[in-house]
């Protein structure tokens, strides 16, 4: 069971809290080049230092931007490795999966799902209001963002899923000793870390609601599953994709996408439709292809204390 496997003697709460610490640490190692550049770009062109997160993803051409930011989500996933492994005496695989080996197949059917879901519903969009949108195709740049982003934002997803589905969902089931404590809790973590986007300024905290919700359903899946492989091809495709397809001035991410939103940004049924429509539709799909059965106890049910030794 993916829980129980980091039920161990030694393995107390605060433990996940230095973890955790060691784990931002080395977030922040990996920002100190990008730091430098804009440090560097800023005082070069004697101009005021940025002061809010927009501004600064500016600075730089897209894909560069890219590249420096998400070389800090490189860093973190292996201070995760590193505090799995020494702090906690785990395996990576004991934090990933209750397989005994990754199942890649879990992984690429929910990477293909998603990217189809994407894909469909920006296309109703675009046929919706055709106007909001601009062509914004440029060859070589769309051909680098798409080297660049198909290594390194499934590192920043992967880094996000191992601490919130993993690392996090595994310390909070240690303390509760429950299963729906770990994913009550990763869930609004997962939601608030996401507080400071430039979205949630335009649109307001109402969007809050889509990403407490995705947080829920990735919590959901990865329970359900006895593992994050789903959770690990859904996120890539969720933020691959969407890179890959749209941007806006107003984005976390301005990227040489396919597509550029025009219109003002407003909180809509696009945020309450995906938690309470599509993810329902997603898990009926998942639970159908893998079996899924007794949701009450694997969601919300007490753990059985079997202190084991990976």
């Amino acid at each position: 069971m993916f829980l129980e496997q980091g039920i161990k003697p030694q393995n107390k709460f605060w433990l996940y809290l230095i973890g955790s610490v060691l784990i931002i640490i080395a977030s922040f190692i990996g920002q100190i080049p990008f730091s430098v550049a804009v440090l560097y770009k800023t005082f070069s062109n004697k101009e005021a230092f940025p002061t809010d997160n927009a501004a600064i993803m500016k600075i730089f051409e897209p894909n560069i931007t890219l590249f420096l930011v998400m070389i800090s989500f490189a860093f973190a996933l292996a201070g995760i490795f590193l505090v799995v492994k020494y702090l906690h005496h785990q395996t990576f695989l004991s934090v990933t999966t209750s397989r005994k080996k990754v199942d890649w197949k879990r992984v690429v059917f929910s990477f293909l799902l998603w990217s189809f879901f994407t894909i469909l519903s920006f296309g109703l969009v675009y046929l919706k209001s055709p106007e909001n949108f601009v062509w914004n195709f440029k060859l070589i740049p769309f051909l680098i963002l798409v080297f660049l982003g198909s290594i390194l934002i499934p590192i920043q997803t992967s880094t996000e899923e191992y601490v919130f589905r993993g690392y996090l969902m595994q310390g909070f089931a240690n303390l509760a000793r429950n299963r729906w404590f770990p994913l009550l809790m990763t869930s609004l973590i997962f939601g608030s870390m996401h507080v400071f986007n430039p979205e949630v300024a335009k649109m307001g905290y109402v969007i809050m609601i889509y990403y407490i919700g995705t947080g829920l359903f990735l919590g959901i899946i990865t329970l359900m599953d006895e593992g994050m492989e789903l959770a690990l091809g859904f996120h890539a495709a969720n933020n691959l994709i969407g890179a890959l397809l749209v941007t806006s001035d107003w984005s976390v991410f301005q990227t040489h996408s396919l597509f550029k939103d025009m219109s003002e940004p407003s909180a809509g049924l696009d945020v309450i439709l995906p938690v309470v429509i599509i993810y329902p539709i997603l898990l009926f799909i998942f639970s159908k292809k893998y079996h899924w059965s007794n949701w009450k106890e694997k969601l919300t049910g007490k753990i059985n204390v079997v202190e084991t030794s990976n």
